[in-house]
């Protein structure tokens, strides 16, 4: 599936993001960092999660985004 990302225009691989039906529902989706900054670059997410009023924070080479604009707790 790389070879396909890597021809994908980064607003459609945005948009294929916030299409899936776990954000649809206001639940999470989850991307591999270097994905993120491969395709779409860091800069683009978070104007992307501003714009939509989202949150997102960052783990172990992974980027999860709520879908939703409900406040985000570290519990530890």
């Amino acid at each position: 599936m790389s070879n396909l990302t890597e021809l994908m225009p980064p607003q459609i691989w945005l948009r294929q993001i916030f299409d899936a039906k776990s954000a649809r529902d206001g639940g999470i989706v989850r991307r591999k960092t270097k994905d993120v900054e491969r395709i779409v670059g860091r800069t683009a997410l978070e104007m992307e999660l501003r714009r939509r009023g989202f949150h997102a924070v960052e783990n172990a080479g992974q980027i999860v985004i709520f879908c939703n604009n409900a406040p985000v707790k570290v519990i530890s």
